[in-house]
Order: C-alpha cells, then structure tokens, then sequence
C-alpha cells in the first residue's frame, strides 16, 4: 500500500504560492454563498468556488511538474510587482509630511525633493534634466 501511494505521488510537490492563494479564493467564495446562498445572483459564488476547488485539485495532482512551476513563477512575478508598488505607496505616504514628489517632464522619473524651500532647481538623476519647481 505504501509503494502505491509513493508511486501515486511521485513527481507531485504539493502546495505552492498560487495553490495557496487559489485555496483563499476558494473559502471566500464559498462562505460568500452560504451566507448570502438565498439571493440567485449570489449563487454564482458557489459554482465559482467549486471550479476553483476542481482546478485546485487538478493542480496539486498534476505530474507535469514544469508547466505547474511555470504557473507558479508567473503568479509570485505578478503578485511580486504588486508588492513592491504597495511598499513604495506606503513609504510615500509616510513621507509626505516632509518630502514632495515630481516626475521629470522628460523621462518620468519620479524626484524626491524636502518641503519648505521655496522655488528650487531639481536635477533629475536619471536624464540630468533640470526643471523649476516649488517645494
């Protein structure tokens, strides 16, 4: 019985980043139906979860391990990039008190000047543009 279930899941590495993620969905969706199941454009939640939960299991018992890793890789590369674009709001956020922010007319980048001095001269580090702003 042992060898069975080796050889069964031999080639198969479990749960990854999107499973994970895939999982949370899944919960979500369902419990959305249970509480609001009597409303017939909420039931769509069910079917939604139960798809979910189909391609889930078709995943995590899939053999093609390089086409699930090639998924995977995808998901924590997109969800990577939201990350990092949530962590510099957050720092900009917290900076706003004594730091403005302008983009350079030329290339876009975005230059971090201090608050309170007046009309100043900024140097874009990227392109060495020079534009006038307020600070």
């Amino acid at each position: 019985m042992r060898e069975k279930m080796q050889r069964f899941m031999s080639g198969r590495y479990g749960v990854d980043e999107l499973s994970k993620f895939l999982n949370i969905f899944v919960l979500v969706f369902l419990v959305i139906s249970m509480f609001a199941g009597w409303l017939p454009l909420l039931s769509i939640f069910y079917w939604i979860g139960i798809v979910l939960m189909i391609y889930n299991c078709f995943r995590m018992f899939s053999r093609n391990t390089s086409k699930r890793y090639e998924e995977n890789q995808k998901f924590v590369n997109m969800r990577y990039r939201y990350v990092v674009k949530w962590d510099r709001m957050k720092k900009r956020f917290a900076q706003r008190r004594t730091h403005r922010f302008y983009k350079c007319p030329d290339c876009k980048q975005t230059v971090r000047v201090p608050k309170g001095r007046g009309k100043i001269c900024i140097t874009c580090p990227k392109c060495r543009k020079e534009f006038v702003r307020r600070s």
